[in-house]
């Protein structure tokens, strides 16, 4: 039976990873009720990401917990490396952490006047007063313009860093948000970040995930990315709305992965994307310590066939 997690899980997976002989997702989705998965392309060109509250028009395409429209694998172009980016590394998780909520929301409908929307980008959509955010930007997580109505003075500096830097526009996108992007002509995905959603990705803003259940914070959705240390980084890059989460954690784990030397870790504390979901939720005490050790031991199963079928091919080939 699924194990009926209290904190829901939303999965990132990078578009590579779905096939993946030893991609673990899979026992995520078997082993957890509450979990969604979202796939997610490299941005090759451009892309514009656009942000809304909950409850408006968009959402009413979602269900409860988060959903997706995604893009078959036939419209888009393979992932490209990324500069500086360590190569061929494991899964590298993600966190949450709690959001604050404000007591009321209040939007201006100032929208800058250079924020419009190319049609090569993809948004067919007309800027809409429940519009939060507007983000366009170019691979590898080059921001090209910002547009926003999170203040209510309006303000010349439409920057993302100023969305950060503003208690107030932090509390507004605290009460949750609906998030699209449009690449390529499209629409490849769209998510519901629920309040107290956080990322589990040991950003530089990123918190001990024990330090969350010692300040009590209330977490409801834990956000976790599904690729490769290369393509977990380039997605976190190349999403910008995840850094609107108020708040980031990340494990503090010796030793290695249960992958071993059948995939390789960039150093010790890499973790698969189940390990990663199984650990955070022990630590922000989930009820059923059982249920998360199975899924483990499932997935250690796993990696002992795919091991054996190594060795039975090289053994052949000797």
């Amino acid at each position: 039976p699924c194990l009926d997690n209290q904190v829901s899980v939303t999965i990132l997976q990078h578009s590579l990873e779905r096939k993946h002989a030893l991609n673990s997702t899979r026992i995520a989705r078997l082993g957890l009720k509450n979990v969604s998965v979202v796939t997610v392309f490299d941005v090759h060109d451009e892309a514009e990401f656009v942000i809304r509250v909950i409850g408006s028009d968009s959402d009413d395409r979602l269900e409860d917990g988060g959903a997706s429209l995604e893009l078959d694998d036939s419209s888009k172009l393979g992932s490209a490396n990324v500069n500086n980016l360590e190569s061929e590394k494991n899964v590298v998780l993600v966190d949450h952490g709690s959001l604050k909520v404000a007591e009321s929301l209040k939007l201006s409908h100032h929208l800058g006047e250079n924020l419009w929307v190319r049609d090569k980008i993809g948004s067919c959509e007309e800027h809409r007063s429940e519009d939060l955010v507007r983000i366009s930007m170019s691979q590898k997580g080059v921001i090209r313009s910002v547009s926003h109505s999170l203040l209510q003075a309006r303000v010349e500096d439409h920057s993302f860093d100023q969305i950060l830097a503003s208690p107030t526009a932090m509390d507004v996108l605290a009460k949750g948000f609906v998030v699209t992007k449009f690449s390529e002509g499209k629409r490849e995905f769209e998510l519901k970040v629920p309040p107290g959603s956080a990322l589990l990705f040991p950003s530089e803003e990123s918190a001990r995930i024990n330090d969350v259940k010692e300040r009590e914070l209330k977490l409801k959705n834990l956000i976790v990315l599904d690729g490769t240390w290369s393509k977990a980084r380039r997605m976190y890059l190349e999403n910008p709305w995840l850094r609107l989460l108020c708040s980031h954690v990340k494990l503090e784990i010796e030793g290695t992965s249960l992958y071993r030397e059948v995939r390789r870790q960039p150093r010790e504390g890499c973790l698969s994307t189940i390990e990663s979901i199984v650990y955070a939720m022990k630590e922000i005490g989930e009820d059923d310590p059982e249920g998360l050790d199975n899924m483990l031991d499932v997935f250690e199963s796993m990696v002992e066939d795919q091991r054996r079928c190594k060795d039975e091919n090289f053994g052949k080939i000797l």
